[in-house]
């Protein structure tokens, strides 16, 4: 739901299919996919109080040579990544 104040609950349960995105100071931005009984997706952020089924198999790293950090972009208006070396 691009470009939606909405919060949409759906009831489960899903199979995430892919989870991505940046855990950066001073929250995280993560995109989720999730897959129902009939193969039917959906997508979006994923935001906090989200239950899971049974187990999810997440890997995260640690980028030790750059660092990560949220700024107020003026051109966008929302806090942008940004990346340092």
């Amino acid at each position: 739901m691009a470009d939606s104040q909405t919060i949409k609950v759906c009831e489960g349960p899903f199979e995430i299919v892919s989870l991505v995105g940046v855990i950066a100071s001073p929250h995280a931005h993560l995109h989720i996919s999730l897959s129902d009984s009939k193969g039917q997706v959906i997508g979006g952020h994923l935001v906090e109080d989200d239950i899971i089924y049974t187990t999810a198999e997440l890997v995260i790293t640690e980028l030790c040579s750059i660092s990560l950090e949220r700024k107020p972009c003026q051109l966008s208006g929302w806090d942008e990544l940004v990346v340092k070396e």
